[in-house]
């Protein structure tokens, strides 16, 4: 196997040069970091562990209130996927930004609220569950409810994430027909921030899709998944390149379902099944970024080789 995808990471993780190597990309506005921050996996490796012990033991509750901000000293920026389940209340905000310094930037998935136009058949949408969501593609909504409340920490929010789920036949049955309605959907939306589409559906990956994004300057976020095109195939595609940015996110390998991915991984401590592709995917992304003089930013989730900050390491060395 080649040596740029070796398996087994490395005896020592060396926190101070990981941290060196992505201030540097950072500067160059390419800014990586994971999804989410608070796993216990990643203790000896970015926290150290000594910050959360109460009285002589590990603090689970110290960990997970205090954690971020020693996430903030090594990586630049952090995916919030948090937001996608609820509309964050203004001291929830506060909170959050208070724990990260100016130069750090969040990417947040937006509410479902927007996003889905039907309630899942799940038990936690309760009496919701299979009806119909009127508040889909809501601009109006959306900068009320969310906009508004970050307004003050603009500055550091890089990119904020419409995720679409997989959408049925019935409810859009091509490409065409999902950009239909999400061209005037975006077309409200303010202007200043950085937006970007994450879809599920693999054959929406047309000409209409892309064009419905660049005229409105939105990223395609490209996404390595269990049932889209590896990152490489994506980014080949001649029009995938849809704003003055680049956006990505290293979810899951192709075939492999989050409940899987959880199983064999937690909690995340090292690398356990290179990605050989979505590494590629990755870099290429990163050379893009540097040749081209573009913003790029980039998440890897832990459940895409077992240890995102393994993943990263090997990405950018």
């Amino acid at each position: 196997m080649d040596t740029l995808f070796d398996l087994a990471p490395p005896l020592r993780f060396d926190r101070d040069g990981f941290r060196d190597r992505l201030a540097r990309l950072a500067e160059q506005n390419i800014r990586i970091g994971g999804s989410s921050w608070k796993y216990e996996g990643w203790l000896d490796q970015i926290y150290r562990r000594e910050l959360y012990m109460t009285r002589g033991r590990f603090s689970k509750k110290a960990f997970e209130e205090r954690c971020l901000s020693e996430y903030a000293t090594v990586f630049p920026t952090v995916c919030g996927d948090f937001a996608f389940y609820q509309f964050p209340t203004v001291a929830f905000w506060q909170k959050l930004f208070a724990q990260t310094p100016p130069g750090f930037q969040f990417g947040f998935k937006i509410p479902e609220q927007i996003t889905v136009p039907q309630w899942p058949m799940h038990a936690r949408y309760g009496a919701l569950a299979g009806t119909a969501n009127p508040a889909f593609l809501d601009a109006q909504l959306f900068h009320d409810a969310f906009l508004r409340a970050i307004q003050p920490w603009q500055s550091q929010t890089g990119v904020l994430i419409f995720e679409f789920g997989t959408f049925r036949q019935n409810t859009f049955g091509s490409a065409l027909e999902f950009t239909r309605a999400l061209d005037p959907f975006l077309a409200q939306l303010p202007a200043g921030w950085r937006y970007g589409v994450e879809i599920r559906n693999a054959d929406f990956l047309k000409p209409e899709y892309f064009a419905c994004l660049r005229s409105h300057n939105v990223a395609h976020v490209y996404n390595a998944w269990t049932r889209m095109p590896e990152l490489p195939e994506q980014l080949a595609m001649r029009e995938s390149r849809t704003a003055d940015f680049l956006v990505a996110r290293a979810l899951l390998r192709k075939g492999r379902t989050y409940e899987e991915a959880v199983q064999s991984f937690s909690p995340y401590r090292e690398v356990q099944d290179v990605n050989p592709s979505a590494r590629q995917g990755l870099k290429e992304l990163v050379s893009i970024a540097q040749t081209e003089g573009m913003a790029a930013i980039l998440f890897v989730n832990n459940r895409l080789e077992g240890n995102s900050p393994g993943t990263i390491v090997a990405v950018t060395t």
